[in-house]
């Protein structure tokens, strides 16, 4: 069961807690995935995105696919417990069931400030023992934490994987993304996992303020990074081979060019 009330939806997609004129970031990544849960200013924001970054569906689609093979990793190291952290709407091989081809009884807690994302969380993804959902902002970490052990089931004094997979470039320096991870961190046990995935300008380090200005209209802004202040932020984990690199050069199911522009970095990083 759900660990929360979901909010009530009208007919006309209106609801509690959330303006539908407003983009979201969330059911921008939906539509961009080819999802149907989204609205017309979604729809609308994301046209505009892709008429001057036509990249941005293709990044998309390899932060998903980066974190199938993420799970899949995590999940082979023996680790059963999974924390997604701005997990956005389900779509196709969401994280139990990729985690669950490998540990059939792997436990799950997905995590959005979406009220849209929550709902179609708790509907379809929240059906069965051992996943759940929780409508929480990914700011606030201790209190993700709390929620997920004190009601749900993750369990803090075994290891668990923590996802923070094309969220934190949504989170300004001045909410401290750095100190987010930081909080998860220090709540991991030994032998847990952090799985991240980040924005960033390295390719084309002109257009940052360009493509931030596309999001002030949105839900949240965006704030890309270089690879150096990404590096920063997973301070206190090693790095899985082959480290912090280009998404899709993080074990790729097929050998990918070394080349490949950098718009997404992505690691895996152990807690000793």
């Amino acid at each position: 069961m759900p660990l929360y009330t979901a909010p009530v939806i009208d007919s006309a997609g209106g609801g509690a807690g959330f303006d539908t004129s407003i983009a979201n970031v969330a059911r921008v990544y939906d539509y961009l995935l080819g999802g149907k849960d989204n609205f017309a200013a979604d729809r609308q924001f994301t046209e505009e995105l892709l008429a001057v970054y036509p990249i941005v569906s293709w990044i998309a689609r390899q932060n998903r696919a980066f974190v199938g093979r993420a799970v899949r990793y995590c999940a082979g190291q023996g680790v059963g417990q999974f924390l997604d952290v701005g997990s956005g709407l389900p779509t196709m091989d969401n994280v139990h069931e990729v985690a669950r081809r490998v540990i059939p009884g792997a436990t799950v807690v997905y995590v959005d400030n979406d009220p849209v994302a929550f709902t179609h969380a708790s509907a379809l993804l929240a059906t069965s023992d051992g996943v759940a959902a929780l409508c929480l902002d990914a700011r606030e970490p201790g209190k993700i934490l709390a929620e997920a052990s004190e009601r749900g089931p993750i369990d803090l004094n075994r290891p668990l994987v923590v996802l923070l997979t094309a969220i934190l470039h949504f989170i300004p320096d001045e909410d401290d993304p750095a100190g987010i991870i930081e909080v998860f961190r220090d709540a991991m046990p030994s032998g847990s996992f952090l799985v991240l995935s980040h924005g960033s300008h390295d390719p084309v380090p002109e257009e940052p303020e360009s493509a931030a200005s596309l999001f002030r209209g949105a839900s949240s802004p965006l704030i890309t990074r270089s690879r150096h202040d990404i590096a920063a932020m997973l301070a206190g984990f090693e790095l899985v081979d082959p480290g912090l690199v280009a998404i899709t050069q993080w074990r790729p199911a097929v050998a990918r060019e070394p080349r490949d522009r950098p718009y997404l970095y992505a690691a895996v990083g152990s807690k000793a």
